[in-house]
């Protein structure tokens, strides 16, 4: 166990370093401690089962990341790639429920990329893979994805209930701990706060959804600055789209000053996207407006 230990230290480095700088920070050096380090430990021989099992499924979680850093880096396909040998590493581990979060996972970037055909299926296979096998902690992370499934086929009531009993077992925490792989996005509250917002989104209720995404951010560590100021950046969105255009600029400065360091594909177009939503108020003369989109040309110099 001593070397599953120090592969989950490795994995939760490199994690902390691209939650910090972003997803194309260290991926090659990822790849190389995976390659060189990892590869031969999962082919080597092992005293127990257990520990078999565990470092297979340390390798899939590191693996799982390397899938991250590329979706974060815009290249979707080798995402994808990614994902399915996490996967494939999940399942010959045997740890339950691990390989339900691989397909969580699938069915997030399905959603992201407005595919969302398979989605549902994914999301209520790997819940069903998962629930009454994990803490609730780590169920309540699979019934919302699967909430957020639901509410992009248009099944309102049904994501609402789920949504609800996502939300209900995070509160229902007994202390159980989370498996090291449940951990890849940090806090679980964080998690389902901001996958709640996309639900509220999705339906079409933006002051919840931009509560939610607030919530979200202020719930993560100041360390996961890229995804704190994602969370942000969807708060304003819903914020501009409910008519507060000084609340969304105050919201977009609040995610830009998380941005500094952060070198990520996802963070660059919430900035240019950011531009065009302000443009008719930058036309309009609006102060707030033109003063962000200063520091938006300045931030899309620098990186």
């Amino acid at each position: 166990m001593a070397e599953v230990a120090a592969v989950r230290d490795m994995v939760r480095l490199f994690s902390e370093m691209d939650e910090r700088h972003g997803g194309q920070h260290g991926r090659s050096a990822l790849v190389q401690y995976l390659r060189d380090d990892v590869a031969p430990l999962c082919r080597g021989r092992f005293r127990t089962d257990e520990i078999r099992q565990q470092m297979l499924s340390a390798a899939g979680r590191g693996v799982h990341l390397l899938g991250w850093k590329s979706y974060d880096a815009g290249q979707q396909g080798l995402a994808q790639r990614y994902y399915l040998q996490s996967y494939a590493l999940a399942v010959e581990s045997g740890v339950p429920g691990h390989d339900g979060f691989v397909m969580r996972t699938m069915a997030m970037q399905g959603l992201k990329l407005h595919r969302p055909e398979h989605c549902q299926a994914l999301a209520e296979t790997g819940l069903n893979r998962a629930k009454g096998k994990v803490d609730v902690q780590t169920e309540s992370l699979f019934r919302v994805v699967h909430a957020h499934t639901l509410a992009k086929s248009r099944q309102r009531q049904a994501a609402v209930v789920e949504a609800e009993r996502a939300r209900t077992l995070l509160a229902a925490d007994c202390g159980d701990e989370m498996p090291f792989w449940a951990l890849a996005w940090g806090p679980p509250a964080a998690s389902v706060y901001s996958r709640n917002a996309k639900v509220y989104e999705t339906l079409g209720d933006r002051r919840n959804a931009a509560e939610q995404y607030a919530r979200a951010a202020a719930s993560r560590p100041a360390s996961y600055a890229r995804i704190v100021a994602l969370d942000l950046v969807a708060s304003a969105e819903m914020q501009l789209k409910g008519g507060s255009i000084e609340q969304a600029c105050a919201t977009w400065n609040r995610a830009m000053d998380h941005m500094d360091g952060v070198r990520s594909v996802r963070t660059r177009k919430a900035v240019t996207g950011m531009r065009s939503g302000l443009a008719r108020f930058r036309a309009r003369g609006v102060r707030c407006a033109a003063d962000l989109d200063e520091r938006a040309v300045e931030f899309l110099a620098a990186t």
